[in-house]
């Protein structure tokens, strides 16, 4: 009889092959809004595809491996994360921006975060389990020193709720046991408890999972693809209506379109666990078993091929030294201020829109951050707020200037129209951000000067925006040793 470890071992390698194929076929559909009638991979591929879902568990597991003694903590991953992860998407950038100036975790995925419901600690939640296998509470402990990184509340809610299910998964069979350990491990009270308990109910392997899709995301949808509310209870759905078959279950998530890799990604993972005998040849055989990593994740040796990579994950697990939640740091917002005021008797189809200055009477107010707001009602109707706000460049750059709000706006750079437009969805990340609402411009080393004029679209009570400067090849935040807001 095979020993426990060594049902582990096939479990934990079985698990990563699951997560490679599942993010392999659904990449082509991510962020799509279609359904699909998928059975196979499309195209088929020749070779696995790096994935940011795999790439950050690989430079965890590596950095880790290095210690004597490997910590699960806050810091010891906000470290890591700095150091090697340079992807800009979304709550990545905006926490690596935040860690670079000082700000710890759990503060530095919580301030002048966009996404902190988004998918990215979610999608990292397998080594979690891989380290506290049938331990759900220690697996959801670990994937919440990770997630508090760069998201809060749901974003973390939800790293919890997949390192449980998958921690349980190494001993329990029965899917809805394991999607019931998942919720043990976060708030009943929560949206994704909800999303989550709804897809419970609806889901039935008999069912026609399209139905079911459409019903979740008329109920849980969101404008952000990667949401987790919207997204984790896709994967229920997949993992309830695919009922153990492997093939049936990932095709399904990867229809669901929405985060479609990661949602294919993760029920492959957690089927691999549940089963390794389950994955049959024909998905391994378009994309092996090396590891792959995209060139985002940087300074690491990654393992050569799966097998290396979970004994990797073993000797880390049979090293770590006890375990007790991060504390919560001290925190120091920066503040940006601007020069403010009203332009009364403004049109959105006046020429005035065009208007590169300030009113005459003008008040300087500081905002939280960069994520920004004002109360809908200090602008009268047919009126303009302006903001003047500044920044230091220290060295000449092209650069990639964002502002992004739901309400009207127009931007100018130095007296010059940079963009607008007519109210439009909140997407506050540099490579999301609709194209009227970033730019890039090459700019010389000094003082420039950032002008927003803003009037209410959406029927908020709140007028918010986001914005920032990046570099334009990176799209990554600027570093403070080359860039500061200052005041106008």
């Amino acid at each position: 009889m095979a020993s426990e470890k060594t049902v582990w071992t096939r479990q934990i390698r079985s698990g990563l092959l699951g997560k490679a194929i599942g993010g392999t076929l659904g990449a082509p559909f991510e962020g799509s809004e279609r359904v699909r009638d998928l059975t196979f991979y499309d195209p088929v591929p020749e070779g696995m595809v790096p994935n940011d879902d795999l790439d950050l568990q690989i430079m965890y597991a590596v950095e880790l491996d290095k210690m004597a003694t490997p910590r699960i903590d806050r810091e010891v991953l906000g470290r890591i994360f700095q150091e090697h992860n340079r992807f800009c998407f979304d709550e990545y950038n905006v926490a690596l921006r935040n860690l670079r100036m000082g700000i710890r975790p759990p503060h530095s995925g919580v301030y002048d975060n966009g996404f902190p419901n988004g998918l990215g600690a979610a999608i990292r939640s397998e080594l979690w389990a891989f380290l506290a296998p049938g331990d759900p509470a220690l697996a959801a402990g670990f994937a919440e020193e990770d997630a508090c990184i760069d998201h809060a509340g749901e974003g973390i809610y939800a790293a919890r709720f997949l390192a449980a299910l998958e921690s349980a998964a190494f001993v329990t069979a029965d899917i809805r046991k394991i999607i019931l350990s998942g919720l043990e491990q976060i708030p009943s009270g929560s949206r994704l408890a909800a999303a989550i308990g709804r897809a419970l109910e609806i889901s039935d392997p008999a069912g026609d999972w399209k139905e079911y899709r459409r019903r979740l995301l008329e109920e849980f949808g969101c404008d952000n693809f990667t949401d987790v509310v919207m997204n984790l209870p896709l994967i229920v759905m997949a993992l309830l209506v695919g009922n153990g078959d492997f093939s049936r279950s990932v095709c399904i998530a990867a229809g669901c379109g929405k985060d479609a890799d990661c949602l294919a990604a993760t029920v492959g993972a957690v089927l691999g666990i549940l089963d390794p005998d389950c994955i049959s040849e024909k998905w391994l055989a378009p994309i092996g078993d090396d590891c792959v990593i995209s060139p985002p994740v940087i300074g690491i040796e990654p393992p050569e091929d799966c097998e290396k990579l979970t004994a990797m994950i073993e000797g880390i697990r049979s090293r770590l030294g006890p375990w007790q939640p991060g504390g919560e740091p001290g925190f120091v917002p920066r503040p940006v201020s601007a020069r403010c005021g009203t332009f009364s008797l403004w049109l959105a189809d006046d020429d005035r829109r065009f208007f590169p200055d300030l009113p005459e009477k003008t008040v300087l107010r500081s905002f939280p951050g960069t994520h920004g707001s004002i109360p809908a009602e200090t602008v009268e109707k047919d009126s303009l707020y302006m903001m003047e706000f500044a920044f230091e460049l220290k060295e000449d750059k092209e650069v990639l200037i964002m502002f992004n709000t739901p309400e009207n706006v127009r931007i100018w750079l130095d007296g010059v129209f940079l963009f607008g437009r007519e109210g439009g969805r909140l997407a506050p990340s540099f490579h999301r951000a609709p194209i009227n609402q970033r730019a890039a411009v090459a700019l010389k080393a000094g003082t420039h000067r950032l002008l927003a004029g803003i009037a209410p679209s959406s029927g908020k009570e709140e007028l918010e925006w986001y914005m920032g400067v990046a570099d334009a090849q990176s799209r990554l935040y600027l570093e403070e040793e080359i860039f500061s807001w200052i005041i106008p």
